[in-house]
């Protein structure tokens, strides 16, 4: 029987003020971003500060209004927990069919009831997924022909187990995710095995590669940062510029991309160094470093969605907490998108700030995490990382003077505007 969400849930049920939420990246064969699980964790003043709360869940998406769903996605798929009350609430059709991946935990009691209402919901366009899957048991064998996508987290299984689990569930015709792949040599095995889609942070680790050169373009783009950075007369900035017309279309589109803030459509590039600024031209190239390296791709680079992410909370949070200062939001911005480019450039970031100019509280928050910017930085990889680190998202918003619920306000904010510019560089 189908519930009512307000029947199902408790009259305490969380409210934004009392969870986080986390967007985690999943990735294609080609590393390109295509989905974001979508989590949500109750806040709590219990020695475990963030744990699993499927009706955070439940409540979230039934005010899919408040949450903007399509602004903390785009144009990616999101994956969403349920179990088995949550799925017999009609919450589940507040969701696009399209848009979503349902994702049933394997501990969930598989039922005649439960089966028929997956049926009902496949025929409707849902798709779901199999969650934590540890084995290919025959309880499953009523669930298995509605179910797309099995999950199976990685950690503590060795190449063998993983490959005869990976085996069994291909030639049953499922699409594979490996979850909790942290490394690229995990990454490099779970291709090998056969799965389709991956979850986890290995993309944004750094592989140093000694004696590793800049391509000529991003070599341009770090030159113009330098000339700005110097100060350098306006003129000679835009010569720079005309070096490269796929720099100056960039710009150009970016220049006119919803949130900048300009009333008026900008069709030269002077009009655009004009209207811009240096500040946001700065900001801009910075961004174009990421969108170079994964040039010619047909999907959102995983590392640019979370550099411009993390640059953006990064300035929110710092215009909410310090309003009047304007170069401390720029600042942070710079701290976040900076944050990946020893990925981006498999260089060190003491390398890397050897050839970029940048003020002492910067260095102190890209390199050792330090001061405000090193406070901001950390709380940003806390929340992606929420898993692993939620235990620490509540010391550190209140050494910040940060709520839970400016928090969530910020970051939906932050998702909404890494979307729009991902769609455009």
């Amino acid at each position: 029987m189908i519930t009512n969400l307000n029947q199902h849930l408790p009259d305490d049920h969380p409210r934004v003020k009392e969870f986080f939420l986390a967007r985690q990246p999943i990735l294609n064969n080609d590393q390109d971003l295509v989905a974001y699980e979508l989590l949500f964790r109750r806040a709590s003043s219990g020695p475990a500060n963030v744990v699993d709360d499927l009706a955070a869940t439940a409540s979230v998406i039934a005010h899919a209004s408040e949450l903007g769903i399509g602004n903390v996605i785009g144009n990616s798929l999101g994956f969403f927990n349920v179990d088995a009350a949550v799925l017999m609430c009609d919450f589940v059709n507040f969701l696009p069919s399209d848009k979503v991946v349902l994702e049933i935990l394997e501990t969930v009691e598989i039922t005649h009831e439960l089966v028929e209402r997956v049926s009902a919901l496949v025929a409707q366009g849902f798709t779901f997924a199999l969650d934590d899957v540890i084995s290919h048991s025959d309880a499953l064998k009523d669930l298995l022909p509605l179910i797309k996508i099995i999950k199976i987290d990685i950690t503590g299984m060795n190449t063998i187990e993983l490959g005869k689990l990976a085996d069994h569930f291909r030639l049953e015709g499922k699409l594979l995710l490996a979850e909790k792949v942290e490394t690229l040599e995990q990454f490099e095995t779970c291709m090998k095995l056969g799965f389709h889609y991956f979850q986890g942070y290995y993309f944004a680790r750094p592989v140093i590669l000694s004696g590793k050169k800049l391509a000529p373009s991003q070599l341009a783009i770090m030159q113009l940062m330098a000339l700005i950075m110097a100060d350098a007369d306006t003129a000679e900035i835009e010569r720079n510029i005309k070096k490269d017309a796929s720099l100056v279309l960039t710009l150009l589109r970016l220049a006119n991309t919803p949130g900048v803030g300009v009333t008026q459509r900008i069709d030269s590039l002077g009009q655009a160094l004009t209207v811009l600024g240096r500040r946001q031209l700065q900001r801009w190239l910075q961004i174009i470093l990421y969108a170079e390296h994964n040039k010619g791709s047909h999907f959102t680079s995983p590392l640019l969605q979370l550099a411009t992410t993390r640059g953006k909370l990064l300035e929110l949070i710092t215009e909410k907490l310090r309003p009047d200062n304007r170069a401390m939001a720029d600042t942070a911005f710079t701290v976040g998108i900076m944050s990946l480019m020893d990925t981006l450039f498999s260089q060190s970031m003491e390398e890397i700030l050897e050839q970029v100019s940048v003020v002492e509280e910067v260095t102190d928050a890209l390199l050792y995490r330090k001061g405000f910017y090193g406070d901001l930085l950390k709380l940003a990889e806390y929340i992606e990382q929420i898993e692993k680190t939620g235990a620490l998202l509540i010391p550190t918003l209140q050494k910040l003077q940060l709520s839970i619920e400016d928090l969530y306000a910020l970051q939906l904010a932050a998702f909404e505007w890494s979307n729009n510019v991902s769609g455009v560089v």
